[in-house]
């Protein structure tokens, strides 16, 4: 057999045994590009309204504020769960926004234009939605202003079995750094208000009631909401 032959079948066989395990991972990393989710489970999907910056970004000073944001993404939920918060009876610590109504809270729309936002007075303010029944709630997506970078303060998530936040208190997110709320020291952050709004892990939590705390913002002194979203289904 010519010995040149001999030598470029030789070669052909290492470039075949170099190549191979490449492949073979290149298939294997496809195959994992993406975990399965359980059987029973979802994605939750979300509905974000249009990017609505409007004017150049004020200088925003917080000395909580998040370098990069923590909060999740995604979230895999139940089948079952969805959105169970759409025109939800909403009160507040404000009995007069000044600006909107608080069933702007509830009512679906999340764009950010005037007329579809609620202003709250000046310092430490809450709303209150209530739920038509006790709900496992896994998700809890919040609007509060999105047409300018801003940063909300003080904000916190809470639920309860009661409209008096008595009973099944359960605290989902807690970014007041010095209890200034009287509702204990949050180890959250604060973060810069954009269209996609707060994604906020429920954690499977039962309630009825969900109540949100703010105090004021790096713009002005006043609260704002756009809208609230709890996604959910009825606890077993």
């Amino acid at each position: 057999m010519n010995s040149k032959f001999v030598a470029f079948s030789a070669m052909l066989s290492l470039l075949a045994v170099m190549i191979s395990p490449v492949v073979a991972n290149d298939q294997e990393g496809e195959g994992h590009a993406e975990p399965a989710v359980p059987e029973g489970m979802k994605k939750l999907e979300l509905e974000f309204p249009q990017p609505l910056f409007v004017g150049t970004p004020r200088n925003i000073i917080s000395s909580n504020l998040e370098e990069e944001s923590t909060a999740p993404k995604e979230l895999t939920v139940p089948e079952e769960v969805e959105l169970v918060s759409l025109d939800a009876y909403v009160t507040s610590s404000d009995d007069f926004p000044i600006i909107g109504e608080l069933e702007y809270i509830t009512d679906g729309d999340k764009e950010g234009a005037e007329g579809s936002y609620v202003e709250l007075g000046p310092g430490k303010q809450w709303i209150l939605i209530e739920l038509d029944e006790v709900t496992e709630i896994h998700a809890i997506v919040v609007w509060h202003f999105h047409s300018q970078a801003r940063v909300y303060h003080n904000v916190a998530v809470q639920t309860a079995l009661d409209e008096d936040m008595l009973e099944g208190v359960t605290t989902l997110f807690n970014n007041d750094h010095d209890n200034s709320l009287g509702l204990g020291v949050g180890k959250d952050k604060e973060w810069v208000e954009t269209y996609q709004g707060r994604l906020i892990d429920g954690k499977g939590t039962k309630a009825s009631f969900i109540r949100l705390y703010s105090d004021g913002n790096t713009s002005n002194p006043m609260n704002h909401y756009i809208e609230v979203e709890v996604y959910g289904k009825p606890a077993g």
